[in-house]
């Protein structure tokens, strides 16, 4: 699962309320899908312009990571590697695409153990979930230096 960092909980956050608002949900087109929500909020980029980058290379977004060099040079790649930094995997995007980690969905209110990739309530939910996760996540990670006793070195 991704690295919690503050950054990528408030991208997931600030995805889910985006989508949540009503904004264009189109899970087929590249800049208006899952994975193309999350690229509008960390680029700032619009869902036209994140749609026309994709199409340089073949594949929607679960092949575009698999494809993905950083050294490419290819603005698809630039729009990944964005991604990766707030903490993100290319695994962690292909889970995006189609709301399949398992770890977040056992957290999830599903429908016999899944969600419907394509229906943005269920997007909205996956992506509360996976920021829930994080933030306890990174809320124990940042309390257990404070639970560990100071000891002074001689």
């Amino acid at each position: 699962m991704a690295t919690a960092t503050h950054e990528l909980i408030v991208a997931l956050r600030t995805t889910a309320g985006r989508l949540d608002s009503g904004v264009r949900y189109q899970w087929a087109h590249m800049g208006a899908c899952n994975c193309g929500h999350l690229a509008q909020t960390v680029t700032d980029l619009d869902h036209a312009t994140i749609h026309r980058i994709a199409l340089e290379r073949a594949g929607d977004w679960g092949e575009q990571v698999v494809e993905y060099c950083p050294a490419s040079g290819l603005p698809i790649d630039h729009i990944i590697t964005r991604l990766l930094t707030l903490g993100l995997s290319t695994t962690d995007l292909r889970h995006l695409e189609r709301l399949s980690d398992r770890s977040i969905l056992s957290q999830c209110e599903t429908h016999n153990g899944w969600l419907d990739h394509r229906r943005r309530s269920h997007v909205v939910h996956y992506l509360r979930v996976w920021a829930g996760m994080l933030q306890s996540e990174l809320d124990r990670r940042v309390k257990a230096p404070e639970e560990q006793p100071y000891s002074e070195a001689a």
